[in-house]
């Protein structure tokens, strides 16, 4: 039996580093209650950034319920292995708070705003 190779498609690949997570403050939260939908994860969420940030904006997001993520289609990329469009975004844009519930169910990425 020979061996079949496949090759990869011509065009662009994408080599993103692992982003630099040293300046960001995580919180990972594993409620007893689980959070029905998104927008009562964004309710944990901003509860938590309310602790750490006197004022703060939402800055990317992911929800692995409906398998959505802003900014949209931040993930699109020919590598499998490259950072979550999501996670890079938040990190270049400034994003010093992580809140993480259930495992990467829900994330969210904070960054203080500073009048």
């Amino acid at each position: 039996m020979m061996k079949k190779e496949t090759q990869r498609p011509a065009g662009p690949i994408c080599t993103r580093p692992d982003p630099d997570l040293s300046g960001v403050t995580l919180v990972e939260l594993n409620p007893e209650k689980p959070p029905v939908d998104y927008l009562e994860a964004m309710e944990l969420a901003k509860q938590e950034a309310v602790k750490h940030m006197d004022d703060f904006m939402l800055m990317s997001w992911y929800d692995r319920d409906r398998d959505f993520e802003s900014p949209q289609h931040a993930t699109e990329s020919d590598d499998e292995s490259a950072v979550p469009g999501y996670v890079y975004y938040g990190i270049n844009h400034g994003a010093t708070f992580k809140v993480d519930i259930e495992k990467g169910r829900f994330v969210f990425f904070f960054t203080p705003v500073e009048l």
